[in-house]
């Protein structure tokens, strides 16, 4: 799935509204979730051509079973054929506590995997999630409790198998933290990557990330976000630190939703220029939750060109 800074296109959950109940008997239910998102895209790299992509072909069941009114003993497993190669996608065992939050084992996604504001769907800022560190895979716990007005998450991964680009010692660890007051919901996450593998030409290099997010919904089908991003790390054994901000808002009118978005990202590499990034979309609700768009974006790197898209995506 493609991530981008200013929005994330997030995966229908497992507890969403738009999930299948195939069985649900003796304390036992199975739920059934998926997406599929195919687009023709021309992206903002001189002379890029209109392709056509399949970005999204996943689905998933969500098993839990009643142990009391409080706790429930869950699997998830997912199947992805995104861009044509078929994979297994999210995979854990989770506990489930209403009053003491849920926690997961296995192959699923961290607290900075959360990080994203905005409705972009092909053209926000990626900047943030191509440093190399990790925001999912196996070899993970993650712990999360939402309490209403405050929520908070923390994850964990090694990289003993190989799979999350670690090395064979390396560690990542995130969380966020979250206050939900008024019309606002602010959010704070910070992310510490440490890759080790003797032998490697990474091995000793670091990475720590910090996020500031702030949404207003104070006006109906309005809402309006911004967002702080830093990555502080080595490359080519030198400490980088690079910043990016973004702002965002969208708007529904009766089942069309109009977003536009602007980000700057800088960092402190020597000669290196400021990039600025924006998107303006609109998406058309033909049924719940399947969703027709149009997306145009640029930038201002050198040699980059005007960037377009018309895409369909579905999410149950």
């Amino acid at each position: 799935m493609k991530k981008t800074l200013v929005a994330l296109a997030v995966l229908a959950s497992a507890g969403s509204a738009q999930a299948i109940e195939l069985y649900n008997q003796d304390k036992v239910t199975v739920n059934m979730t998926g997406d599929v998102e195919v687009v023709y895209l021309k992206d903002r790299v001189k002379d890029a051509e209109l392709t056509q992509e399949i970005q999204d072909a996943d689905f998933g069941f969500d098993t839990r079973y009643q142990v009391n009114d409080d706790l429930q003993i869950g699997a998830f497993w997912e199947f992805s054929g995104d861009g044509g190669v078929a994979d297994t996608g999210d995979v854990y065992m989770a506990f489930y506590s209403q009053s003491l939050g849920s926690i997961k084992f296995g192959k699923t996604a961290t607290a900075l995997d959360d990080a994203g504001i905005g409705s972009d769907y092909q053209f926000g800022i990626s900047s943030f999630f191509q440093n190399g560190t990790p925001f999912s895979g196996d070899e993970a716990i993650r712990y999360d409790l939402d309490k209403g007005t405050f929520y908070v998450s923390a994850a964990f991964l090694q990289d003993r198998n190989g799979n999350n680009g670690l090395g064979n010692d390396g560690t990542f660890f995130d969380a966020k933290a979250g206050f939900r007051v008024a019309d606002f919901d602010f959010t704070g996450f910070v992310g510490k990557a440490s890759f080790k593998e003797e032998g490697a030409a990474f091995d000793g290099q670091e990475e720590t990330l910090y996020a500031l997010e702030a949404r207003w919904g104070g006006v109906e089908n309005l809402n309006l976000a911004a967002g702080w991003y830093r990555v502080d790390g080595d490359t080519a054994g030198a400490d980088v630190a690079s910043d990016t901000f973004g702002i965002s808002a969208d708007y529904t009118f009766n089942a069309i939703k109009f977003a536009a978005g602007y980000s700057n990202s800088s960092n402190d590499v020597a000669n290196s220029e400021d990039l600025n990034s924006w998107y303006l979309n609109a998406g058309y609700s033909l049924a719940p939750s399947t969703t027709a768009y149009v997306e145009v974006g640029g930038d201002d790197a050198t040699d980059n060109e005007l960037g377009y898209a018309i895409g369909l995506k579905a999410e149950f």
